[in-house]
């Protein structure tokens, strides 16, 4: 069975006024990290985050998603989480599951994984700010919604978020910008 193709982003958009959710969008340059990003975006409102797709041990799949101000501890997160082992999948797997590619990393690509194989792990700042911003699927554009609407659309896509708070000291550092 061949797999669907990736999302677009205007069918990202589409399915973000399905859900009734207001979002803006701005173009800017290609951005592959996060400071390539602080760089290119110029007023993008909103926090933006660090996502990282990641493997335990097990194989299970999982989708960080944190503030771009915290430095993540693996080895801490890992025993959050419970498993053994953290490390960065490989980016032909982060295509086949979440249907993009490095640089491209955003919790709007669960999208793509329809049957629930990555879990998103949610920093709880994110869920509580007014303003989030997010690349819809490509690193060349910033589109901003409401922390609630992004916890909305992650249940709508099936993808029912682990919250931490990584503002605790055993999970990250803010980091001194």
């Amino acid at each position: 069975m061949t797999k669907p193709q990736p999302k677009t982003p205007k069918q990202l958009f589409n399915a973000l006024e399905q859900l009734k959710i207001s979002h803006t969008t701005v173009s800017h340059e290609a951005a592959m990290t996060v400071d390539e990003s602080r760089a290119v975006r110029g007023d993008v409102p909103g926090l933006h985050s660090k996502n990282l797709f990641l493997k335990d041990k097990k194989g299970n799949l999982w989708l960080v998603v944190a503030d771009e101000q915290r430095t993540i501890d693996l080895k801490n997160l890992r025993k959050k989480l419970g498993v053994a082992n953290l490390s960065f999948c490989k980016p032909e797997l982060l295509h086949d599951v979440l249907g993009v590619t490095p640089g491209c990393v955003t919790p709007f690509a669960v999208i793509n994984d329809p049957n629930g194989c990555a879990t998103v792990v949610l920093d709880k700042v994110l869920l509580d700010c007014d303003r989030v911003s997010f690349h819809p699927l490509t690193n060349t554009q910033s589109t901003t919604i409401t922390g609630g609407d992004l916890g909305l659309f992650l249940r709508a896509m099936k993808h029912d978020p682990v919250v931490i708070d990584f503002s605790s000291d055993s999970l990250s550092n803010q980091q001194n910008n």
